[in-house]
């Protein structure tokens, strides 16, 4: 019974003997088999980084296109001095010998014109008429925007002028309609020491191109004042002549294609400048030239 009893006591020490090599082989194994486990996981997220950073780089690369805007619809303005039909100037200013033509540093982006007429009746008073033309053309540049958008502030800009006229009395503005891409007139009277004078101011653009269009008339030396309505009406059959005139010059206006890169007139272009000739407009010398 005793040696029984050893026999199982030795069977169970060579057990737990056995169990515990078991236990020392399996708890080697395991830090191997995380190491293992850990070195194949970090060599595949380093993989998958730099995959992710290649395919960033790209997406990057291809998301910063250069920077593109609209090309100018217009790339030229006619002869500010032969916009108006023989019989329109005739109309309107029915004594004048030709056109005085303004000065400008590029023929293709500025222009102006203007006319003068006295119908001088002697002791019976005389008629006195002025008118000036002038267009501007802006090109488009990635820097300020598409041409049209310069045209669209430029314009706002000489309405805003026709308005503010210093001693302008009963000013009235209303939108011309069938002038281009849009157009207001702008009338008022003014009193100078020569008379009462009428004035008509139109703007109007059209695409890319402003058209401003001074017109004003006064009876003097005792004569009738003309009628705000007739030079009202007047001033808006030739600004119709201008802006088809502009058309014409460029073939209908054909849009162009987006330019990537800014004008090589860019510097010389009228955005640059637009505030000083909205200063320096015919709407604010009017007066001055009467």
């Amino acid at each position: 019974m005793q040696r029984a009893v050893k026999r199982d006591e030795h069977d169970q020490r060579e057990q737990r003997a056995r169990g515990l090599r078991r236990a020392v082989v399996c708890a080697a194994a395991v830090p191997v088999m995380l190491i293992a486990a850990g070195c194949s996981s970090d060599s595949g997220s380093g993989d998958k980084a730099a995959d992710d950073s290649s395919t960033k780089s790209s997406a990057s690369s291809s998301a910063s296109p250069s920077p593109t805007v609209q090309a100018a619809a217009y790339k030229s303005i006619p002869d500010a001095c032969k916009v108006l039909g023989k019989k329109t100037l005739e109309d309107l200013a029915p004594k004048a010998k030709s056109g005085k033509k303004g000065s400008s540093d590029d023929a293709s982006t500025r222009g102006s014109c203007s006319w003068s007429s006295l119908d001088n009746n002697g002791v019976k008073g005389s008629q006195f008429r002025w008118l000036n033309v002038s267009l501007l053309r802006f090109e488009s540049d990635v820097t300020r925007g598409s041409g049209e958008e310069l045209a669209q502030a430029y314009y706002e800009t000489q309405v805003q002028d026709a308005k503010s006229v210093s001693g302008a009395k009963s000013l009235k503005s209303e939108p011309v309609a069938g002038v281009g891409d849009q157009a207001t007139a702008v009338r008022y009277d003014l009193k100078k020491k020569e008379g009462s004078f009428k004035q008509e101011t139109v703007v109007a653009r059209v695409e890319n191109v402003v058209v401003t269009l001074d017109y004003n008339g006064a009876g003097l030396a005792g004569e009738k004042t003309p009628s705000a309505d007739t030079l009202n009406k007047l001033a808006q059959k030739a600004v119709k002549e201008v802006v088809a005139a502009v058309a014409e010059a460029n073939d209908g206006g054909s849009a162009g294609t987006p330019s990537s890169a800014p004008s090589k007139s860019a510097s010389k272009s009228p955005s640059g400048s637009a505030s000083k000739a909205a200063s320096s407009s015919p709407s604010k010398s009017a007066a001055k030239k009467s």
